[in-house]
């Protein structure tokens, strides 16, 4: 399973890391790193359909949710 938000659509991105040692010369000796989204599994009630669904969500797509409602975000990015 892929490593994505299923409301926002959010991933991983690629970051560099930065030597504090060679922070004035244009040498980067630490290379990238991954960095990866914050997902949670959780099961969000859908009063409208009277059903609970299980999504894995990016703590952003949860503010969303609580601020647009279950029925909308989901039904916005295509789970229901």
């Amino acid at each position: 399973m892929a490593k994505i938000c299923e409301i926002t659509k959010r991933g991983s991105i690629m970051g560099g890391r930065y030597s504090n040692a060679t922070r004035a010369t244009q040498f980067n000796p630490c290379g990238n790193v991954r960095r990866y989204i914050n997902l949670q599994k959780k099961r969000v009630y859908v009063p409208e359909l009277k059903k609970t669904v299980v999504v894995t969500l990016s703590t952003r797509a949860l503010r969303t949710i609580q601020k647009n409602g279950a029925f909308r975000t989901l039904k916005k990015a295509g789970l229901i």
